[in-house]
């Protein structure tokens, strides 16, 4: 049997496992009904991508643990990540008439892992759910921490809750299908904890590129192991956001922007990350806060994991209202996370308009 990895993210009533093996999929069933001895019913939410791949594996394992299954399928993309779509899933939820012990499984990206987990907070003020990521980004970053949301034309992930899973299942197996822009925009996200928080982390990532690319077995597993790790302890020290979880945002507050002024279509969230660390590094050095060198090392690196890092074309004013509408604002004032050095974030409060403007002209 392959070597399982597990952390445990230490949040009270509200703790839970995150478990890493490869191959285990196919084990999801006798996992749960570990943790749900009494229950009988769940839901499997998927999307058209993920469920002709692996919800046949995980049926197949819930229903040998005596589970009865029920199913809801999601169209795939980040723009339908709507209220529209997530009505749906209650409807779903409706017509199974799971009750408040019965879980929600979570079977795919950030998507479904979001909107799964904000129907799971919502139906009947809340059910149990389960994380079973199915992308790399989904492994190292969003299926930990209990974010869960949805979308509005006027920002990303405006409607949502703070709502924990109670467990996070990560079989990196997964990952032989996951086309190769999807896996270098997990990359994208599991390089920001070492931008925060830890340089050799991130020269690790620069210096193993084409391994990970490659899905070499001992460097992908030490990404996500490491990657969660670093998601969970910080979740752990703030669970909602009031202060250092608020680090996590790196390149977020420009990624988010240029996701929406492009309608969701054009980027992949991790390449809209990727675009703002470059711009979050430039402005850092812009404003003396980091060296000069910082943004070419993020350059270099993100370009060796073969992400974009020039933003698109807009104008500072479309920029600054993009950006005015980010949900981790405070009243009318737009906070950036930028950096002091490779390694080392903080959160600016007193990022002017014109900073902005500057910047955006820098690139012309």
């Amino acid at each position: 049997m392959k070597k399982t990895d597990m952390y445990h993210v230490a949040l009270g009533e509200r703790s839970y496992d995150i478990r890493l093996q490869s191959g285990s999929l196919k084990n999801i069933g006798e996992a749960m009904r570990d943790l749900f001895p009494d229950a009988e019913h769940c839901m499997v939410i998927s999307n058209t991508l993920v469920a002709p791949l692996y919800l046949d594996v995980v049926k197949e394992s819930l229903e040998a643990s005596l589970w009865q299954v029920f199913e809801h399928i999601l169209p795939d993309g980040e723009h339908f990540k709507t209220l529209d779509t997530w009505s749906g899933i209650m409807d779903g939820l409706m017509d199974a008439r799971l009750s408040r012990n019965e879980p929600i499984v979570a079977l795919g990206g950030g998507v479904v892992g979001d909107m799964a987990g904000f129907a799971a907070a919502c139906y009947r003020r809340g059910i149990p759910f389960v994380q079973v990521p199915t992308t790399l980004l989904a492994q190292v970053d969003s299926s930990v921490g209990g974010k869960t949301a949805v979308s509005h034309p006027h920002g990303k992930n405006m409607i949502g809750a703070f709502y924990q899973p109670k467990l996070v299942w990560i079989d990196p197996d997964v990952l032989q299908t996951l086309a190769s822009n999807q896996l270098r925009a997990g990359l994208a996200e599991a390089i920001k904890y070492g931008a925060i928080w830890d340089a050799s982390f991130f020269n690790q990532i620069e210096r193993d590129a084409q391994k990970i690319l490659a899905l070499d077995d001992t460097s992908i597993n030490q990404i996500i192991l490491a990657s969660c790790r670093y998601k969970a302890e910080i979740v752990m020290q703030d669970e909602t956001e009031q202060g250092v979880r608020a680090l996590l945002n790196l390149g977020h507050t420009f990624g988010h922007a240029i996701e929406a002024m492009t309608h969701y279509t054009a980027y992949l969230h991790g390449e809209g990350v990727a675009i703002g660390m470059c711009m979050a590094a430039r402005l850092s050095e812009q404003l003396a806060y980091a060296p000069k060198g910082t943004e070419a090392n993020m350059i270099k690196a993100l370009q060796a994991l073969e992400l974009p890092v020039n933003p698109p074309e807009f104008t500072a004013i479309e920029w600054l209202d993009a950006m005015g509408h980010d949900k981790k604002n405070v009243g009318s004032h737009i906070r950036y996370v930028l950096l002091k050095k490779i390694g080392e974030a903080f959160i600016a409060e007193h990022v002017k308009n014109q900073d902005i403007e500057r910047l955006i002209a820098s690139y012309a």
